[in-house]
Formats: C-alpha cells, structure tokens, sequence
C-alpha cells in the first residue's frame, strides 16, 4: 500500500515539473546569466549617454536638438516620448532584475561558503572594485535617483521654469554640490563598470586565462571612455568652458 502511494506521488510530481526557464532562475547561473545580460543593457545605455550629452561641447543648439530627437524618436509613428518612455521602462526593469539578482546570488554564495570559513586571505585577493560592489551600486543607484529629479522631472533643478534642456545641465553643474557628487558617483560608477566588464565573460562562461589581459584592457579603456567623459562635463561647466 505504502509503495503504490509513493509512486503514484511520483508520478504527480512528474507531471508538475517546474519549468525549465524557472529552474535555470533558481539557480546560480541563472541568475549569474542575468545579471550579465542586465549588465550589458546598462553598458551601452551610460555609452551611448555619455556620447549623446557630448554635443554640450557643441552649444546649445546641438545639444536640444539631440534632446528633442529623443523625444520624439519613431514619431509619428509612434506618439511623442514613447520609444524614450520605452527605453526607460526597460531599464528600470533592467535594474529591479539585476538588483535582485545579485542580492540572490550574494545570499546563496554566503549559504554555500560560511564567513568562518573564508580566510583572510581571500579576502585580499578580490580587488577593490569588487570588494566595493555593493557600496558603489548604492552611490550609483542615489545618484541615478537625484539625476532624475534633477533634469528629467526638473524638481530639484535651479534653472528657471521653461529653460531648455541645455540650460537645465549648465544650471545644475554650476552648483559646486551637485557638480562635486556627479563627480563622486561617476568614480563610484567607474569602479561598478569595471568589475561589471572584467566579470561579465566569466558570467557567460567565457573565462580563459588566455584572454585575461584582454579582458583586463576592455575593462580598463570602457571605464576611462565612459567615466573620463562624463566627468569632463561638470568640470567643463565649473571652470567656463561650458557656459
């Protein structure tokens, strides 16, 4: 009797499989494969924004002429601000996905290796941009959260009601804080992008030693292209070059 129950639960379990896609989540590298594809939608989002907000070198005719084919990208096809409305869903999206990812994969790394167990040794090893992931994903993630009330909704910006998108940045770089933590959070982010690069091909399976010094360089030249540009802009501001 015991024996035909616990077949006929087998077989009921049988037929409720969990999903192959929900399995793979719940797993280490399912989440690693998410948090690289993430990570890989957030690195061509801050280099193409960096290389957009490169026309404020270019005056302010430049610069909300390329504000406003954002807005209206697809129109009329599509109604004003919708692909740019879009591309912001999917990065918020984006962010939830590899936020929780990561505080997941973190939180199973710590089940699977007791900090009793790691020495200090390890500890020295990792480097500091990846000892400092969490701490720089908060900066970012404050800094991110400021940008918007700054210049997207405009709660926070100084520049007087109806200014354009150029004088909106100016405005706000020319405020010693807000250029000091714009300059504090893209160090923050450069850190972030580093180690997100270095660790992206390992995420994906792709780790060969043979390829580390590579992988080192692409790390190293995307964190100074990105961060070197966007820290030029509050400098370019607070010393006159941007006005």
């Amino acid at each position: 009797m015991a024996t035909k129950v616990s077949h006929g639960d087998d077989a009921a379990t049988g037929s409720r499989r969990t999903p192959f896609l929900v399995e793979l989540y719940r797993s280490a590298l399912g989440k690693k494969y998410l948090m690289a594809i993430t990570g890989v939608i957030f690195l061509g989002y801050v280099l193409a924004h960096m290389v957009g907000n490169l026309k404020l070198y270019q005056g302010p005719e430049a610069f909300n002429t390329y504000a406003a084919y954002l807005r209206e990208m697809l129109y009329p096809i599509a109604p004003e601000s919708t692909i740019l409305n879009l591309m912001r869903t999917v990065l918020v999206i984006a962010l939830i996905v590899h936020v929780v990812a990561a505080v997941q994969l973190t939180t199973m790394n710590r089940r699977a290796r007791p900090e009793s167990y790691r020495s200090k040794r390890d500890y020295i090893a990792a480097d500091f941009a990846a000892r400092t992931m969490r701490w720089t994903g908060v900066i970012v993630f404050l800094f991110v959260a400021y940008h918007l009330a700054d210049l997207t909704w405009g709660w926070v910006n100084p520049a007087e009601a109806g200014a354009s998108v150029y004088d909106k940045v100016v405005a706000s770089f020319s405020v010693p804080a807000v250029a000091a933590f714009y300059l504090v959070a893209n160090v923050a982010l450069g850190f972030h992008l580093y180690h997100g690069v270095w660790s992206l091909f390992q995420s994906l399976g792709l780790n060969n030693r043979r390829f580390n010094h590579w992988r080192r360089i692409l790390a190293v030249a995307f964190t100074v292209v990105v961060v070197g540009g966007n820290l030029s802009f509050p400098i370019a501001v607070q010393v006159g070059l941007i006005s």
